[in-house]
């Protein structure tokens, strides 16, 4: 479940949680990142770094090269110790699982668009679609930016559809929500506040929770009971079966939120809550006796964005590692046991990290698409994403959002604003294939038995397989 990515308010709108209706424009100056002089460029950018250190190390560095326009890699390219494909029936919660991991699903070489259908409204100047789909018994979920959730057949048919808008609310009033899907439920939280149970085959709403508060993101499901956090800077634990809270946590501050924000991830023993403060607190899952916490802290200087103290990349359980970053250029690692942090990389991210072999693999707060050593966090190679929306110095008020990555059939697949599906060598970051959209891109696509799911701004899911 993604999110309106945090890479599209670098430079012009900040959605926090005290949003008002219209969109505040930051004042101040724009930083051009590529007007530095060669010296402080080396200093600062993890690029020309790596590429320095490459050539102390007397080892071949990927030459800087632009294949195409607005794309450009530098660094090593190193094996990977990829698994082999498996082909995975279903995506039912937030990056597949609720660990937020899924091992190298299956996908075809040669993608085509096999069909496209509307899920509702796409997003507006007041709302963005939040919901990553989920796929989950031969069924796609979808929410729109009004608050619709629609089923889908594999074949693009609609199934059923049902608006969670409260009677007492208008329509397309608030962003936010996503999804979680066990057994025979769906489980939904939306921009208004409420977590709702429903029936998958039906769209029936077997309960409702008023929460009081706006939900971060997406809810999490495991062995009986729904994990969420809300911008209230309260962790909820809520019985599955009949909607009746468990037990609750109050982190130390509210903070500032993103849109879409990040869910709890789940472990053998502890769920792993984020915080809009910053806050990462380990928990009984089942009691809610604290385990452990932790801040995500530090910033890249002289980004406005930087400031935002959300963690946006949600937490990523690997064995007994725990990946998790923020908006402003911090990425940790940390045992899952104690909380002891294991390294830091100076990137930050917007979607959960997608670990694969030897290495974990991001989009970072600077648009660039990179591959990190998983045990050590270094960089290992970086590529440059498509920045501006416009070139031009003086017009420079917005950036591309890109979404994912995700690594399936062999290949990292990202998805962007810009209008175009990536797919890249993982081991080397050159790019394999570039295929323009019909729309931009919205959320984090997702994969499921052979077939790659994209929504675009249009309200719009495509399968490609």
């Amino acid at each position: 479940m993604a999110r309106w990515s945090l890479a599209a308010c670098m430079t012009s709108v900040m959605l926090l949680s005290a949003c008002q209706e219209k969109e505040p424009i930051l004042q101040g100056p724009r930083f051009d990142l590529r007007d530095m002089d060669e010296a402080v460029a080396v200093a600062s950018d993890p690029s020309a770094q790596a590429r320095a250190e490459a050539q102390a190390r007397n080892v071949t560095a990927i030459p800087t090269r632009t294949p195409i326009r607005g794309y450009s890699v530098s660094g090593e390219a190193r094996s990977l110790g990829l698994e082999g494909a498996r082909t995975n029936s279903d995506w039912p919660q937030r990056n597949g699982s609720a660990q937020h991991r899924i091992t190298h699903p299956a996908l075809g070489a040669n993608l085509t668009e096999v069909w496209s259908t509307s899920i509702g409204k796409g997003n507006g100047k007041r709302v963005r679609m939040t919901a990553t789909p989920v796929v989950a018994g031969g069924r796609i979920f979808t929410m729109d930016s009004h608050s619709d959730v629609r089923a889908h057949a594999l074949n693009g048919g609609l199934l059923w559809q049902q608006n969670l808008t409260p009677s007492t609310e208008r329509r397309g009033e608030a962003s936010g929500g996503g999804f979680a899907v066990s057994g025979n439920r769906l489980y939904v939280t939306t921009g208004y506040g409420r977590l709702y149970a429903m029936d998958v085959a039906s769209g029936a709403i077997y309960w409702q929770q008023d929460l009081d508060a706006v939900p971060s993101a997406a809810p999490t499901v495991s062995d009986g009971l729904v994990y969420l956090t809300s911008r209230d800077g309260t962790a909820w634990a809520i019985d599955a079966s009949d909607g009746k809270t468990r037990w609750q946590l109050q982190a130390t501050g509210s903070g500032s939120y993103t849109i879409g924000g990040s869910s709890p991830a789940i472990t053998s023993r502890a769920a792993i809550f984020p915080f809009g403060s910053g806050e990462l607190l380990s928990v009984l899952k089942r009691g809610g006796v604290r385990l452990w916490g932790t801040t995500i802290s530090g910033e890249r200087l002289g980004y406005a964005y930087a400031g935002v103290t959300d963690i946006s990349s949600d937490p990523v359980v690997v064995g007994n590692t725990i990946y998790v970053g923020n908006p402003g250029g911090r990425l940790v690692a940390l045992d899952a046991t104690s909380g002891e942090r294991r390294w830091t990389a100076r990137e930050g991210a917007s979607s959960p990290v997608w670990p694969a072999g030897n290495s974990l693999f991001l989009i970072s707060d600077r648009n660039e698409l990179i591959r990190l050593n998983a045990a050590t966090g270094e960089r290992i190679w970086g590529a440059t994403l498509t920045l501006y929306t416009r070139e031009k110095v003086s017009k420079r008020q917005g950036v591309f959002a890109h979404y994912g990555p995700i690594l399936a059939g062999g290949r990292l697949i990202t998805v962007s604003s810009d209008g175009y599906m990536r797919q890249v060598d993982p081991t080397s970051g050159q790019i394999l294939r570039q295929d323009q959209l019909s729309a931009p891109a919205a959320l984090d696509p997702v994969v499921a038995g052979g077939v790659l799911y994209v929504v675009t701004a249009d309200g719009k899911l495509h399968a490609f397989r």
